[in-house]
């Protein structure tokens, strides 16, 4: 007894016998394309964000720090709405929650932050910067949740 083949095991019935792949906008196209239309609204609301408060030379990064945890907030709220509440549409999730709000928070400026504080002698401003934004931001999350659960089980009610 010979294996099967391990390229045509992994395919539909239906594939295999059409003998066509289908096309990439009937899988994961729509996704990407949500999310990479989401990440540039959320990267170009960051950006703005950080022109209008632009950090000084080994100050605490203020907007960066409320940029992740008004992020984290909204993430919050958004997964328990559409999770608990509303019958979001496929392309939602990867729209604003991966898209905009992957875009919008910035974890890897955050590392950057850091490492600029301590290279340019100011570890301690960079320790509790590194301490205060992770605290600050699963506090936001678990803020969100708690509190948009609490807003649904009250409307609810009434």
């Amino acid at each position: 007894m010979t294996a099967p083949d391990s390229e045509t095991v992994d395919e539909p019935a239906e594939r295999r016998a059409s003998g066509r792949r289908p096309s990439v906008w009937r899988g994961q196209g729509p996704a990407v394309a949500a999310v990479s239309v989401g990440g540039a609204l959320g990267a170009s609301a960051r950006y703005g964000a950080a022109l209008l408060w632009p950090t000084h030379t080994g100050g605490f990064p203020w907007t960066t720090f409320w940029v992740n945890v008004v992020g984290c907030f909204v993430i919050g709220a958004f997964m328990v709405v559409i999770t608990e509440v509303w019958a979001a549409h496929r392309l939602v999730r990867p729209f604003f929650g991966t898209g905009v709000l992957g875009g919008f928070t910035t974890f890897s400026t955050y590392a950057v932050d850091i490492q600029r504080l301590v290279d340019t002698g100011h570890p301690r401003t960079g320790l509790a910067y590194l301490a205060a934004t992770l605290l600050a931001a699963l506090a936001a999350v678990w803020l969100a949740v708690t509190a948009t659960r609490r807003i649904l089980e009250w409307r609810r009610r009434r």
